[in-house]
C-alpha cells in the first residue's frame, strides 16, 4: 500500500485524519507519516505495512473486530 492507496481509502470510507487513525487504533501522527510517507521524526522513507493495508481492506468490506466462537 502506498500513501496514495490510503489517501484514496481515507476518502473512500470518508473519514478525516482523526477518524481514519482511530479506525485504525494507530495516533493520529503515525497516520500521517503514513500518508506523507515519510517518518517527521527522522524524515526518512516510511513502508505502509501489510497488516495496516488488510486493516483497511477488513474496514472498507464492513467487517467487524474478530471475536472468537462460543465454546
Amino acid at each position: 500500500m502506498t500513501p496514495t492507496d490510503l489517501r484514496t481509502w481515507q476518502a473512500h470510507m470518508g473519514y478525516t485524519y482523526d477518524t481514519a487513525a482511530a479506525a485504525l487504533g494507530v495516533s493520529r501522527s503515525s497516520y500521517a507519516d503514513w500518508v506523507a510517507g515519510r517518518s517527521r521524526t527522522t524524515g526518512k522513507p516510511i513502508k505502509i505495512s501489510r497488516l495496516v493495508e488488510l486493516a483497511c481492506a477488513a474496514l472498507a468490506a464492513g467487517l467487524s473486530p474478530w471475536s472468537p466462537p462460543p465454546l
